[in-house]
C-alpha cells in the first residue's frame, strides 16, 4: 500500500493538465492509467483520424502547439506525441499499465485499488474523459445481427480502424455526428456501399467567411458559455460537431456533411429503430425533420457570426458570406432494409457513449451513471472530475477547455474555492 496526497486517474489531456498544475504547486501525486499516455488515442481511434479542432486550439497549462501548421489538424499519432512531449516537459508522474479496480472511501480519505497495488490518498481526480461504453440503440435483436454474412458483424466506432478491416460488402453506419460521418465518408470513398442512419446531429461548416468554425465559436464566446447559462440536460446531450479535421477542405464549400455524403452515393435513412431476428432493419421516418432542425440551428449560428462581424467592424477582414447548402433528400428514405439481401455485412455503431465507471464505489453518480459535480467538485470531499462534456464550459471536454476546469479543481483542492488562483509559472 502506498500513501500519497493526490491520485489522478487517467493520463489523457485532462489528467495531464491537472498533473501539470499539481506539479507546479508542489503537490505530491501520481497519475494512473490502464495503458500509456493518451491510451484512447492509441487503441480506440481509427487510422485516418485527425483532431477536429485546429492545432492552435491544443492549449494546455504551460503548453501549446509550436509548429508551423497552426491552422492544421494533428493526426492521432501526432497528438499522442504532443501529449507525450507535454508529460515529459514537467516529468509527469505517470504510472502506466495500471488499471483501477476500485475507488472507495476509507478512514484516511480514499483507497484506490489497482491491479498493481493500492494507493491511499486525501484527494482523487477522475480524468477518464466523457467516453464510457458505446451506446447500442434499443431494439437490436442479436439473432438478426448474427445473420450478417461472412466475417462481418457489429463493431463500435472505437473499434473501427479502416475499410480493409471489415468484411466484403456494404456497411450500415449508425449515427451522423463527427465519428459517423467521417467513417461513412472514408468507406464510400473506398468503394463501399454505405447506408447512414441519421439521428440528431450538429451541422457546422469547417470554415465560414474564411475562418475556421472553432475560431468563430471562440470569437463569439460560444466555447466559454457556462452550464449556468443554458439548459444543462440539453447542453450535455448536444451531439458533437459534424466536422472532419483535414487540410484539403476548400473555401467554405467542401464540407463533410449530409449534402456531400449524399452526393458521393451514401444512402441516408432516418434513425435506426430496430433490427429484428430476421435481420430486417427498421428506420424511423424522421430524416426530413432531423435534418431540418440541424439546418435551422446551423443558420442561427451563422446569423450570430454575421451579426458579430457587423458589430465589431470585421467586415473588411473576412470573406463574403457563402452559406452551406440546405439538405434536401434526393430520394424517399427507406424505412426498412433487409441486411442480408442488401448485402450489408457490417454495422458500425457511432451513436455516442454512455458513462461507465464500474470501479467507482462512491455515491456520486446519477441514475444514468454520470458523475454528479459542479465545476468539477463532487459531493465526496476531496474527489474531483475533469474532462466531462459541458462540465462547466462548452469546451470542457475539448483539449483547450480542460485547462480551465483543471485550474478550478486544483484551486478548490488547495483553497476550497473553484475561483482560479495564481499558480506561478502557468499562464491562464
Amino acid at each position: 500500500m502506498t500513501r500519497i496526497d493526490t491520485v489522478v486517474i487517467g493520463a489523457g489531456h485532462a489528467g495531464l493538465a491537472v498533473s501539470r498544475l499539481l506539479t507546479v504547486a508542489g503537490c505530491e501525486h501520481v497519475v494512473l492509467d490502464r495503458g500509456r499516455v493518451a491510451e484512447r488515442w492509441r487503441s480506440e481511434r481509427w487510422d485516418s483520424l485527425h483532431l477536429l479542432s485546429p492545432n492552435w486550439l491544443a492549449r494546455l497549462p504551460g503548453w501549446s502547439y509550436g509548429g508551423a501548421d497552426q491552422d492544421g489538424f494533428m493526426s492521432a499519432a501526432q497528438f499522442i506525441a504532443y501529449l507525450e512531449g507535454y508529460a515529459e516537459s514537467f516529468g509527469a508522474p505517470v504510472q502506466s499499465g495500471t488499471t483501477v479496480e476500485d475507488l472507495a472511501a476509507c478512514a484516511t480519505g480514499y483507497a484506490v485499488v489497482t491491479d498493481k497495488g493500492t494507493w491511499r490518498s486525501r484527494h482523487v481526480v477522475i480524468a477518464t474523459g466523457p467516453w464510457g461504453t458505446p451506446v447500442v440503440p434499443a431494439g437490436l435483436d442479436r439473432r438478426g445481427l448474427d445473420r450478417l454474412g461472412g466475417r462481418g458483424g457489429v463493431l463500435s466506432a472505437s473499434a473501427y480502424r479502416n475499410p480493409e478491416q471489415l468484411a466484403d460488402g456494404g456497411v450500415l453506419v449508425v449515427g451522423a455526428s463527427s465519428s459517423g460521418v467521417q467513417i461513412a465518408d472514408e468507406l464510400v470513398r473506398g468503394g463501399r456501399r454505405v447506408v447512414l442512419a441519421v439521428g440528431r446531429h450538429t451541422r457546422m461548416p469547417r470554415r465560414y467567411r474564411g475562418m475556421d468554425a472553432y475560431w468563430w465559436l471562440e470569437r463569439t464566446g460560444r466555447l466559454a458559455r457556462t452550464i449556468d447559462e443554458v439548459d444543462p440536460q440539453a447542453a450535455r446531450a448536444e451531439p458533437s460537431l459534424q466536422l472532419v479535421g483535414r487540410s484539403d477542405v476548400g473555401r467554405d464549400t467542401d464540407d463533410l456533411d449530409l449534402v456531400s455524403l449524399q452526393s458521393r452515393g451514401v444512402q441516408l435513412v432516418g434513425r435506426l429503430a430496430s433490427v429484428d431476428k430476421r435481420g430486417i432493419a427498421g428506420f424511423r421516418d424522421d430524416l426530413e425533420a432531423t435534418t431540418a432542425a440541424a439546418d435551422r440551428a446551423l443558420h442561427s449560428f451563422l446569423d450570430t457570426v454575421d451579426t458579430h462581424i457587423e458589430r465589431t467592424g470585421l467586415t473588411s477582414e473576412v470573406w463574403p458570406a457563402m452559406r452551406p447548402r440546405r439538405f434536401v433528400a434526393t430520394a424517399t428514405p427507406s424505412t426498412r432494409l433487409d441486411l442480408a439481401s442488401e448485402q450489408i455485412s457490417t454495422v458500425v455503431l457511432a451513436a455516442g457513449y454512455r458513462p461507465h465507471h464500474p470501479w467507482l464505489r462512491l455515491p456520486i453518480t446519477d441514475r444514468d451513471g454520470s458523475i454528479q459535480q459542479y465545476r468539477g467538485v463532487t459531493s465526496a470531499p476531496g474527489v474531483y472530475v475533469v474532462g466531462l462534456r459541458f462540465q462547466h464550459r462548452r469546451d470542457s471536454a475539448m483539449i483547450d477547455g480542460a485547462r480551465h476546469d483543471a485550474r478550478a479543481v486544483v484551486s478548490h483542492l488547495y483553497t476550497g474555492s473553484t475561483e482560479p488562483v495564481s499558480i506561478e509559472g502557468v499562464p491562464r
